[in-house]
């Protein structure tokens, strides 16, 4: 008896094609701005500064993105949160994701060194300022906590799809940023390591999802387009069970209920990811980013700032 006749064929999936909305783009930097200036209207150049090193940050990820045919590419700016860029690809190179995650933050360490050496050299104030913020947000950005940068590094490296050691290490992060919050008492970290305890929870769903499904043996890591009409009956059902929300677009019979059930079941899925990258590769990924969290401190301690500071 052929898989056809005992499971009805699966939905075609419909991607949403998306090009890059530049104007929304720009319409979140001037909200991004303007809140910001509610609560630091004296410190106008900080601002403006932030913005201009979240930008370069940002256009590193998307420059990569667009350079290996991400899909559905868009930057975003979040009003006292940050900025990011989201794109999607049905396989991923374990070689390119690595470019992405260090395309941001590894250009703006070395453009803050390099402004930093030339501002003390010839003692320009702005640009001290300005470097230090290049410096401080991209070294930031390479802890190993998710979801920066440093943290999908370790993932792409080290636990790749292994939902359980994922789970455990998006917890750790969570807490370590509430606890951070609290210490620095920033509500802004704060806040954000409360928005990963959230983030943890829908892991949480997710994760008792995939292992229902290993249980019935079905392959979730693969492509929709290469999912089985089996597997994708299973996978709705566990949907409907673990969401119960899921079940009003199992009822509904429309075309549209029809696409988000299936747009749920790709979210499920986990993307296969080729390993392209060797041991030395390996090496050199956690050297970069040795250097990347190593040289803004090396240069903070050695660095003759006493007449920067004495101006102010």
């Amino acid at each position: 008896m052929s898989e056809h006749s005992l499971y009805p064929e699966k939905p075609q999936l419909v991607k949403r094609h998306e090009k890059s909305n530049w104007a929304l783009t720009v319409f979140t930097i001037v909200l991004f701005i303007a809140v910001f200036l509610s609560f630091y209207s004296e410190r106008a150049d900080f601002v403006f500064a932030l913005v201009f090193v979240l930008l370069i940050h940002e256009i590193g990820h998307y420059f990569f993105m667009k350079r290996f045919k991400y899909e559905n590419v868009k930057m975003l700016f979040i009003p006292m949160m940050g900025a990011f860029v989201q794109g999607s690809k049905d396989i991923y190179s374990q070689r390119e994701k690595l470019l992405v995650a260090l395309g941001g933050p590894i250009p703006g360490i070395f453009l803050g060194s390099a402004g930093l050496v030339i501002a003390v050299y010839f003692q320009v104030h702005w640009l001290v300022l300005l470097s230090f913020i290049f410096l401080f947000l991209n070294a930031v950005n390479l802890l190993p906590l998710d979801p920066l940068d440093g943290g999908q590094l370790l993932k792409i490296l080290f636990i790749r799809q292994q939902d359980w050691y994922g789970l455990i290490f998006a917890l750790i992060s969570s807490l370590i940023l509430i606890g951070l919050g609290f210490t620095m008492n920033d509500w802004l970290v704060t806040g954000f390591g409360f928005l990963m305890g959230i983030r943890v929870r829908a892991m949480q769903v997710n994760y008792k999802m995939r292992k229902s499904l290993q249980e019935r043996e079905v392959n979730y890591c693969v492509t929709y387009q290469n999912l089985s009409n089996r597997d994708y009956h299973i996978i709705k059902e566990t949907l409907i069970e673990h969401r119960s929300i899921v079940a009003t677009y199992a009822d509904n019979s429309s075309e549209e209920s029809e696409q988000i059930l299936v747009h749920l079941v790709a979210d499920l899925l986990v993307p296969p990811m080729l390993e392209d990258i060797s041991r030395f590769g390996k090496g050199a990924v956690v050297l970069i980013w040795l250097i990347g969290l190593g040289l803004p401190v090396y240069l903070l301690l050695t660095v003759d700032l006493n007449w920067y500071f004495a101006a102010l």
